[in-house]
């Protein structure tokens, strides 16, 4: 059986080279401090490892979609699909989201977040409101490969997993939920072997589902 392995993440993807800019919906965490000491405990062990990035707690993300670079998307079509998100969204409950332990993918240690409902809901409605503005044939990305997720670690070399999976595996931690309660529209940029970004706006989850207490 052939050895699992890892890939370079940060290889340029269609459209992406050094100093452009993305419009994108994402999730972040930046004031969920359960998470960060979730986090924090399995990047200790994962610090002292040649190959990976680790993800400083202020750019943890969700991405849930992108919506178009920068000098493709014009003001008046980004407001427009803001305001149509935002209508939508207004439908939507903040959602509860559980962390338990990272996986090993091959360019990333992730977070499968769990439950993928919901997330897939917000995608598809945000799916939707770009077709709806800018037309279906510029919806970035496909639906049916999608898989939510929070990584902690990008990979930036090729090599093996199995150093990885030894160090992630002497982690003994308890599972962790974090309420989410807006979409945030970001520009997005990924130089330096990091995705850092400025958020355009936050668009709240705000519905109240029946019989639902408040989470943390």
């Amino acid at each position: 059986m052939a050895e699992a392995r890892m890939r370079d993440h940060w290889w340029w993807r269609p459209g992406w080279r050094a100093g452009r800019r993305t419009y994108a919906f994402h999730l972040t965490f930046q004031d969920q401090p359960a998470l960060h000491r979730l986090v924090a405990a399995y990047q200790a062990p994962l610090s002292a490892l040649d190959g990976l990035d680790l993800i400083p707690y202020r750019w943890l993300h969700l991405t849930l979609q992108d919506v178009g670079f920068t000098d493709e998307v014009g003001d008046a079509d980004l407001t427009a699909v803001a305001g149509v998100a935002a209508g939508r969204l207004t439908c939507a409950a903040p959602i509860r989201l559980t962390f338990t332990r990272p996986v090993i993918a091959p360019e990333s240690l992730r977070f499968e977040v769990r439950p993928a409902g919901p997330l897939r809901a917000l995608r598809r409605a945000l799916r939707e409101t770009i077709a709806g503005v800018l037309g279906h044939g510029r919806v970035p990305g496909r639906e049916e490969r999608w898989v939510p997720h929070v990584s902690i670690a990008y990979s930036n070399a090729d090599g093996p997993m199995e150093p990885y999976a030894r160090a992630l595996g002497g982690v003994r931690s308890e599972p962790v939920t974090v309420t989410v309660r807006g979409v945030q529209l970001i520009v997005l940029e990924r130089d330096d072997h990091l995705y850092r970004w400025a958020t355009k706006a936050t668009l709240p989850l705000s519905a109240t589902v029946p019989g639902q207490r408040p989470g943390p």
